[in-house]
């Protein structure tokens, strides 16, 4: 049986951050790439008339804890 590396925790970003690190922090927890989810996520953000966008944008800076903390 081989072992998978423990799951990547869930938390803002110190070191790939543009604002708050919450898209850093998401796209490191999945391996995705920081550059073009942050893109996909303003598209989205604009095309909702960018309010929800916002809105889910700071819940989420409250509730992730920063990476190390």
């Amino acid at each position: 049986m081989s072992q998978q590396p423990a799951p990547r925790p869930f938390a803002r970003s110190r070191h790939d951050r543009m604002i708050a690190g919450v898209v850093g922090g998401i796209a490191r927890r999945f391996g995705w790439n920081a550059t073009l989810l942050r893109a996909i996520y303003v598209i989205v953000s604009i095309a909702s008339v960018a309010f929800p966008g916002i809105l889910v944008y700071l819940i989420l800076w409250l509730l992730m804890p920063e990476e190390g903390a």
